[in-house]
């Protein structure tokens, strides 16, 4: 099952997209589908019609992981009252 991720690249905004499995530490590159800005535009340099793309780690800033909608109902947000 692909997992939504928060791609933040050196140079560009953060986009998003989906990984078909968590990163290990011995992986040179990630590879990503459906990359689309956070708004769901499309990414302007990318080519029309591509469905995946690869990152070599070092092009890569951080990764953030979203939960999933059954992960998300066990997740505590913060709240103010």
């Amino acid at each position: 099952m692909a997992k939504t991720v928060v791609l933040h690249i050196v140079g560009e905004d953060p986009v998003l997209a989906e990984i078909d499995y968590e990163p290990q530490p011995t992986d040179q590159f990630l590879r990503v589908s459906n990359l689309r800005k956070r708004d769901g535009k499309d990414v302007a340099y990318l080519t029309a019609g591509v469905q995946s793309v690869i990152y070599p780690w070092h092009r890569i800033t951080f990764l953030e992981m979203m939960p999933s909608a059954e992960e998300r109902s066990s997740v505590v947000d913060f709240f103010r009252t």
